[in-house]
């Protein structure tokens, strides 16, 4: 299942979404509330919740995962790792009732996708980290990444892995290159373009295809893309909405063209090599999928070690080979081109990976859609895509 899952219209997600929507005054948790008994120091574990297939594993033994049994080498720390998440709105409905109670969730490092990590701040959820005990966060972090508008300073998160919404297409059926947004509504894609059913994945760039500034977007903004996309929705232009599985679509070329991450088009170019991703002249959205530590977790010092651990360059550089999105440590680059085998020297220079000044430029953050604006668009949006 996809790491950046359809947002839900029913279920644990409308229910999470109307919680944070409504400001439901029990649901948030003051500062003074949120840290419990740190057990660090006597009980040398931590319980780190992740999504499936986001971690490299040995190529022996698939229940190895080198830089985490790394780290335990390290600090003697061991890691109780699950994959667990399957979707944001889905984990946020199995943790919701634990948070919200004032109780421990058993977890003590999760990872969200940036939109949803925005409503566990707001919702005093998660527990500020001690950046003086990350000397790796501070020195290696991506400059670009910084600055979230959802946690000023990244005091409550910190990007996993980052990645690109973009176009991604099929060069040798369509014939031509594609370079901008506006490329996808030509009459020889009638029938044959997806988008992504998820308001928080697909948004972003819609609206900046309308040359938006997907940093102070306006509610105009989104209903002007609603009503263009509805349009090519009635004059069957658009095929249908996607979860992850335009990765099928495409390999197969019953789509030419479609809404993609960055991270999917590596591993399906490694197969063919005629499916091209691009951002859009008009840019394209950078986004983060971002560790965070629970309110009350146990071991809240362990959970801050490990998350430094992986912004060490080395162990940055060995996630990145092996899950191939955007690596949240410049750093690693270099690591990576020292490398004496030539495919893993070769991630060095791959754009997706490391994007270079020229693709930068074009990149942004989008603003989250706030707790007042959540419930009306998704319904639009929802209505549009037909949940």
């Amino acid at each position: 299942m996809s790491r950046r899952s359809l947002l839900r219209a029913l279920g644990a997600g409308a229910a999470g979404a109307a919680l944070a929507s409504c400001g439901v005054p029990a649901a948030f948790v003051e500062p003074g509330e949120r840290a419990g008994h740190d057990s660090s120091a006597a009980d040398r574990t931590l319980h780190f919740a992740n999504w499936p297939l986001y971690i490299d594993t040995d190529d022996d033994d698939e229940s190895k995962r080198p830089t985490l049994d790394a780290f335990t080498e390290r600090t003697g720390i061991s890691v109780t790792y699950t994959e667990e998440i399957n979707d944001n709105d889905e984990f946020f409905g199995k943790i919701s009732p634990a948070l919200m109670n004032r109780r421990q969730t058993g977890r003590d490092l999760i990872v969200i996708s940036d939109w949803m990590a925005a409503r566990f701040v707001r919702l005093g959820w998660v527990q500020e980290m001690d950046r003086a005990k990350q000397p790796n966060v501070a020195k290696h972090l991506d400059p670009q990444l910084r600055t979230p508008a959802f946690d000023e300073g990244r005091r409550h998160s910190v990007p996993w892995q980052s990645g690109i919404t973009g176009i991604a297409y099929n060069r040798r059926k369509l014939g031509r290159e594609i370079r901008s947004t506006g490329e996808l509504w030509a009459d020889d894609l009638r029938g044959r373009v997806t988008l992504l059913s998820g308001l928080d994945e697909s948004f972003a760039l819609l609206m900046q295809g309308d040359g938006v500034d997907i940093t102070r977007w306006t509610a105009d903004d989104f209903h002007t893309m609603c009503e263009q996309v509805e349009k090519r929705v009635r004059s069957k232009h658009i095929r249908r909405f996607t979860g992850n599985d335009y990765i099928k679509d495409l390999a197969t070329g019953d789509v030419l063209a479609c809404q993609a991450y960055s991270g999917d088009v590596i591993q399906l170019q490694a197969d063919n090599p005629d499916i091209a991703f691009v951002v859009p002249e008009e840019g394209a959205e950078l986004w983060a999928e971002s560790l965070m530590i629970p309110n009350l977790a146990r071991h809240k010092r362990n959970a801050e070690r490990l998350v430094d651990h992986y912004y060490d360059p080395e162990v940055a550089a060995e996630l990145a080979a092996w899950v191939n999105y955007v690596c949240p440590v410049p750093a690693a680059r270099d690591v990576l081109a020292s490398s004496k085998d030539e495919e893993t020297a070769a991630l060095a220079e791959d754009p997706l990976i490391f994007p270079d000044d020229t693709m930068r430029e074009r990149l942004a953050i989008a603003r989250d859609i706030t707790s007042e604006e959540r419930m009306g668009f998704a319904k639009k949006w929802n209505s549009i895509v037909g949940l």
